[in-house]
């Protein structure tokens, strides 16, 4: 018996493939998702990472029919180190109110956490770690992303409704909407009005008195810890 495909004649052959589009079509709607930045935003990005040598902190300000589409970078008032990011209360409060004022709602600016790192690393440290379960943790969902210095990334969305989830996502940039041109002169006023460096050192006492216990035990070990010892001459390590 002969397969009903091949008695079909190609104008009907043709017609079945037009009716199985729409589906294919909304299967490919369901992908993976992923975070994507305007040019301007991401180019903003990029300049503030490269402005300072601390890492800096921005919310992303996301499009209210596609809020993992980031139209904005906004600064907040912030304390910096080359390890750490500390934002201001008070300029949170007043940047959450300037938002609400424009008529965004919280999942549009404050939902998306972004920062850089100085070094080569984007992975998320301990501290970032607990700064994201800190402030995110209770938010239905968030996303926190890392920049590095030479351009690596790492993105993750998490939701805690229901049994809660975090995974990995991509990151691109998208060309397709309408997007500003680059501004460095109101970028660099923004980053110098809201970004303040501090030196590691100074923003952790404890790290400089462990810093400063080793150099007293080395101390205490040479009578000049700078002092050049000839080969064969200086103590075994184990």
């Amino acid at each position: 018996m002969n397969n009903p495909s091949q008695i079909l004649n190609p104008r009907l052959r043709k017609l079945r493939r037009l009716l199985r589009r729409p589906r294919e079509s909304h299967a490919r709607r369901h992908r993976r998702p992923r975070l994507r930045f305007s040019p301007a935003a991401w180019a903003k990005l990029l300049y503030l990472r490269d402005r300072g040598p601390t890492e800096v902190g921005a919310f992303g300000l996301a499009a209210a029919d596609d809020l993992l589409y980031v139209e904005e970078l906004r600064l907040v008032g912030q304390q910096c180190t080359a390890v750490s990011v500390c934002f201001d209360d008070t300029a949170i409060a007043e940047f959450f109110e300037e938002q609400v004022e424009r008529g965004r709602t919280p999942e549009q600016f404050a939902r998306i956490w972004i920062h850089t790192h100085p070094g080569g690393c984007p992975l998320p440290s301990q501290v970032d770690e607990e700064t994201f379960a800190r402030v995110f943790g209770r938010c239905d969902w968030s996303v926190m992303l890392i920049l590095a210095k030479e351009g690596q990334t790492y993105c993750r969305l998490q939701f805690t409704r229901g049994p809660g989830a975090a995974f990995e996502i991509p990151v691109r940039v998208d060309f397709e909407r309408q997007f500003p041109q680059s501004d460095h002169q109101v970028w660099a006023a923004e980053f110098d009005a809201t970004v303040s460096h501090e030196s590691f050192w100074t923003a952790n006492p404890l790290a400089q008195a462990l810093f400063l216990e080793d150099a007293e035990l080395l101390a205490n070990e040479f009578d000049n810890p700078f002092e050049v010892v000839p080969p064969g001459k200086g103590p075994i390590l184990p």
